[in-house]
């Protein structure tokens, strides 16, 4: 397959400038995307950009990823229903070293090969540009009426927000960084999501008028799950690529947690898994779906590749913790940090430590820490073998919890039944 055709495959092609595919079937390309510098990391939102230049890397083109620290300042409208803050230098400036640690991890920027990724800063030839400038040598090109046709623009004219002047001149920003790419990086292509068709096209009609060259682009679908939800939004928000804003255990699980039908598709997409290896696990899944067979090899691929192959080896532990059959062995081997990571979203509650020296009755305990409302619920439960401690039944004769049974001497993970756990803390 060609990079195009195998994009194509992959479900990750919605709108391309006729030309496109013979340019890239023709020579090396130097192509870009652009990310905005809004957080100090990504979230799993920018792994199909990410993943758009690694493709194209891959197939021995140039990647250059282009950190918006002028257009950050602005704010893309684009789908977006009101103005969003705007961030000042030094936060700007926190986020960008962020994003790059990130794209580190992905792209090689190994300059001695010929087609390594590069990084540029708008704000590097924006500083630069003064405003009357800047609407003599761009604003001249694009008319008014060009701007206005867009769809990013018009969604936001036609809602009660309106637009700011700010946010209606970015496209005409963006369509410069595209210009000042391709006569300074000789940069021909530009790639992104689909609501940046209208961004993307002012960029190379202002290369046309501007130079009389030609310049491509095409986008990649929005990703969006089968049943209407948001695309890497959880009941606490995004999925972050950052460890310590998402930790690779919640991140397995999302993964792992996909519906039949989004794992059919992101499968294709957020994988470099080949055409081949795809295919069969696709055949395997409708053979027997209830194995979840995509959804576990999404998970393992994507922990390995965004965090590492000892993160991916953690999480499947601690799913076993809560959703399969880890021993007590298991859950004593984990840090405290760890094990926090695992009981995230658990319910709480807490003891007094000193209460545990002597013995706390294990009846008490589970009622007073609101377990079971009532002793007689309790009792019945942990006679017929219904309650565990740290993963172990608590046998009949296991009359009360004392200090030895604290994991790093502050946690007891108390369960009833077979799914409700709790995490009691001694304090």
């Amino acid at each position: 397959m060609t990079l195009i055709e195998e994009l194509r495959w992959r479900g990750m092609i919605q709108d391309m400038m006729p030309g496109t595919e013979e340019l890239l079937a023709k020579e090396m390309v130097s192509g870009y995307i652009g990310f905005d510098p809004t957080s100090d990391s990504l979230h799993i939102g920018s792994l199909v950009p990410i993943l758009l230049l690694v493709h194209l890397q891959n197939a021995g083109h140039k990647p250059y990823a282009l950190v918006g620290g002028a257009t950050g300042m602005v704010g893309d409208p684009s789908g977006k229903s009101e103005e969003r803050n705007l961030l000042s230098e030094d936060i700007l400036l926190h986020n960008q070293e962020g994003v790059r640690k990130q794209l580190e991890k992905f792209l090689d920027f190994d300059a001695a090969k010929k087609n390594a990724a590069v990084m540029v800063n708008n704000y590097d030839w924006f500083k630069e540009i003064n405003f009357l400038s800047f609407i003599r040598d761009a604003g001249k090109h694009i008319t008014v009426n060009y701007m206005m046709a867009k769809d990013s623009v018009k969604k936001r004219l036609e809602g009660d927000t309106g637009m700011s002047f700010t946010e209606f001149t970015y496209q005409l920003i963006q369509g410069y960084d595209f210009y000042w790419l391709y006569q300074n990086k000789n940069c021909k292509l530009q790639m992104g999501g689909s609501d940046q068709w209208g961004n993307i096209t002012t960029g190379t009609e202002l290369i046309r008028r501007k130079t009389g060259g030609e310049a491509f682009a095409f986008t990649c679908p929005l990703i969006k799950k089968a049943d209407g939800g948001k695309f890497g939004k959880t009941e606490k928000g995004n999925i972050w690529l950052d460890p310590k804003k998402t930790s690779p255990y919640q991140f397995y699980q999302f993964w792992l947690n996909a519906s039949d039908d989004d794992a059919k598709g992101w499968i294709k997409i957020f994988t470099l898994l080949p055409v081949a290896e795809i295919e069969a696990l696709l055949s395997e899944h409708e053979a027997a779906p209830h194995l979840r067979i995509l959804q576990k090899k999404l998970a393992e691929c994507l922990t390995t590749w965004v965090h590492s192959a000892a993160d991916l080896e953690f999480a499947v532990k601690a799913s076993d913790i809560l959703f399969g059959n880890a021993t007590t062995e298991v859950l004593q081997s984990l840090n405290e940090n760890e094990l926090l990571q695992v009981m995230e979203g658990v319910p709480t509650a807490k003891i007094s430590k000193d209460a545990l020296a002597n013995g706390y009755d294990l009846i008490d305990l589970l009622v007073e820490t609101n377990i079971f409302p009532s002793k007689g619920e309790a009792k019945k439960m942990w006679q017929a073998g219904g309650i565990g401690l740290n993963k172990t039944k608590i046998a009949p004769e296991k009359t009360s919890i004392d200090t030895h049974d604290l994991l790093q001497s502050k946690y007891l993970l108390l369960q009833k039944g077979k799914k409700n756990y709790y995490l009691v803390i001694a304090e």
